[in-house]
């Protein structure tokens, strides 16, 4: 099996390790990258302070509860309610450890920057904190 690509002329050329081995830093930060900011957008999307899952699951009760004598609106608006609340708990379960994520971050985000020309301004309005960038060396 051939570790290489096609040249425009047709010939085979050969990947050398320093190629292969951007190609796996490229890989190994983008994933990076994209895990924290992933869990960046979970915390900011949730807004306000944090529910607890057990208050969540008693709101979830109490919702399940009034959809039996609900009219048609009140209905719709709890179903919806109850989707919002199954979800919240489903995100509570698979908490994300932000700080581990940051830590790796941390180590990449310099590299990264350079690589892919990602200014610090971009950082910030993408939620990045100023804290995060200067700890990664990004200004």
């Amino acid at each position: 099996m051939s570790q290489g690509g096609e040249s425009s002329d047709g010939r085979t050329r050969e990947v050398t390790p320093e190629h292969k081995a951007a190609m796996i830093q490229g890989r190994t930060e983008t994933r990076v990258v994209r895990q924290y900011l992933e869990a960046l957008g979970g915390a900011k999307q949730s807004g306000g302070r944090r529910r607890s899952k057990e208050t969540l699951e008693k709101k979830l009760a109490s919702v399940e509860q009034a959809l039996g004598s609900a009219d048609p609106v009140t209905h719709l608006q709890l179903v919806q309610e109850r989707i919002d609340l199954e979800k919240a708990i489903e995100a509570a379960e698979q908490s994300v450890d932000i700080a581990e994520l940051e830590n790796e971050f941390v180590q990449i985000a310099a590299s990264y920057s350079e690589r892919k020309g990602i200014s610090y301004q971009a950082w910030r309005e993408v939620g990045v904190e100023v804290r995060v960038l200067r700890a990664a060396g990004v200004r």
